[in-house]
């Protein structure tokens, strides 16, 4: 049985009671410290004995998360091999010129050749490379449906809408809270669009992480004893061009992203 390949996979496994009595505040956050390798699978005391046996003994064994993550990626790096290259670039909505892939993420170009190599105008990260070759490998070729939807609200997005609150959402609020100029930057560094308010929010982004996955990005300035608010919503047709874990990617993703050009500029992001 594979080790999990991710911190919701491990909460799958768990009872999600809540109790702490392992510590963690959350079911969610014992997940990602097992993940993370800083906690034991078995330190759950309400754990299935079934469960515990299937992963007990690898949780004490797996690989450090840079290293699985390595390992995952060299997988369906292999599997984008064996496919035709111009069939898919139609199929993602992306161009192929001399036996090269080519799509925009955040208006940048993003290739990968018949070996498996991939290229690009910004930096390679993996929270970048992974997403990008599920969407390769699983992308539908669905049309926008034209509706916004939360990821809760998304076929599997239920399993995940905590988890993206904690670890996307709430912090890109903070950090728009403190660093003003955040939505700018997002509209010159990465192809983004202000466009008209949607749900009354004071600014409405709409970015292009992948060409069939826009996502939208509402905040909420802070006003009259009410606290800023921040939410991020997916086309209804999300899931059939990219699978949730890697829609959860590449949120997390942009945050990160965002956070550095904070930092750039000088102001603190600690997270919540």
């Amino acid at each position: 049985m594979a080790w999990p390949h991710n911190a919701m996979e491990v909460f799958k496994l768990l009872e999600k009671s809540n109790c702490r009595e392992c510590g963690a505040p959350t079911c969610l956050a014992f997940a990602a410290a097992v993940f993370k390798g800083e906690q034991s699978l078995g330190a759950c005391p309400r754990l299935d004995a079934q469960i515990l046996s299937k992963y007990g003994a690898q949780a004490d064994l797996q690989a450090e998360p840079y290293d699985d993550m390595q390992a995952h990626l060299e997988q369906m790096r292999q599997e984008v091999l064996a496919l035709d290259l111009e069939k898919t670039a139609q199929r993602v909505g992306g161009n192929c010129h001399r036996g090269r892939l080519t799509i925009k993420i955040l208006g940048k170009d993003f290739s990968v050749d018949a070996k498996g190599v991939l290229s690009s105008d910004i930096h390679v990260h993996n929270w970048i490379a992974l997403p990008f070759f599920q969407y390769l490998l699983n992308c539908q070729g669905a049309p926008l449906a034209g509706k916004w939807m939360p990821l809760r609200e998304l076929e599997s997005g239920r399993d995940w809408a905590n988890f993206f609150s904690h670890r996307c959402e709430k912090p890109l609020k903070k950090l728009a809270d403190t660093y003003t100029d955040l939505f700018e930057d997002m509209i010159h560094l990465f192809n983004g669009k202000q466009v008209e308010n949607h749900y009354q929010a004071d600014i409405s982004l709409v970015l292009h992480p992948l060409p069939r996955l826009p996502l939208l990005i509402c905040y909420w300035r802070p006003e009259d004893g009410m606290d800023s608010n921040l939410n991020i919503f997916f086309d209804a047709h999300a899931e059939k061009n990219l699978p949730i874990d890697a829609i959860y990617m590449l949120g997390t993703g942009l945050l990160r992203m965002f956070e550095k050009i904070a930092l750039r500029h000088g102001v603190r992001t600690d997270r919540a």
